[in-house]
């Protein structure tokens, strides 16, 4: 074998070793490995306690509606937002956190991570997390992924930028034309609530156009529920994590 070939080869197999450590953590989206493999990444929390999320905003269309419902029931709850979104609707940014609401980061754009170099990453992770504070006056907390897929150069810009990971315990699956706040609530309570972490969306930006309506729909159910059973909902902040 010929040094060249012995370099390339060499080459090749430093290249897969690290394709392969890039997206290992990509793993924990895998719903069943999760608990085995990051325990603590799902978010669960309090067991008297339920963490209320939504993803993809603030979107001018939707998010007053989430927020008109939550100050109904006086509840308050995390927004990860996108950069691009919040950039075009800083005022409602500013709304979320009067309203005591709490503000984290979902990336700049809702692109996998899986594709994107570690530079793109860290600039998509640190561009949003500047902009949340600029905008809101506080420093986010939490990190979570777009589609839920971690990998190491994911967690090594949100270690850099101070933010925790966090994904989910439960989700409604509300971002498909076929769901309804019905699916919705159905989905979500599959399994018990109490001390979970759940995810809704706010925005269609990224989901099926008007989908959110499914989440909004469910919502109020979903709050008498908790009521029902003796749980507070809110914030990551006060889930215990």
């Amino acid at each position: 074998m010929s040094r060249s070939t012995t370099l390339v080869r060499a080459g090749a197999l430093v290249a897969g070793g690290l394709a392969v450590a890039h997206s290992l953590p990509a793993l924990t989206s895998l719903a069943p490995l999760r608990p085995l493999l990051a325990p603590g990444l799902s978010g669960p929390g309090d067991p008297g306690h339920v963490a209320l999320t939504f993803d993809d905003g603030p979107d001018p269309d939707s998010t007053p509606l989430f927020l008109k419902e939550l100050e109904k029931a006086d509840v308050r709850a995390t927004f990860f937002v996108l950069g691009r979104m919040l950039v075009r609707s800083p005022d409602l940014g500013r709304r979320l956190v009067d309203a005591g609401h709490e503000v984290a980061v979902h990336g700049w754009r809702h692109k996998p991570l899986l594709i994107r170099t570690p530079w793109a990453t860290r600039d998509d992770v640190a561009r949003t997390r500047e902009l949340v504070a600029d905008i809101t006056g506080q420093s986010p907390r939490w990190y979570r992924p777009p589609y839920g897929v971690l990998t190491a150069s994911a967690l090594y810009a949100a270690r850099e930028c101070g933010l925790t990971p966090v994904l989910w315990t439960h989700w409604g699956q509300d971002w498909t034309s076929r769901a309804t706040p019905d699916s919705v609530l159905s989905t979500l309570t599959r399994a018990p609530l109490a001390g979970g972490t759940l995810l809704l969306h706010d925005s269609d930006v990224t989901s099926a156009p008007g989908a959110w309506r499914s989440a909004l729909g469910a919502l109020p159910r979903l709050l008498e529920l908790c009521a029902e059973q003796g749980l507070r909902v809110g914030p990551l902040h006060e889930h215990g994590l």
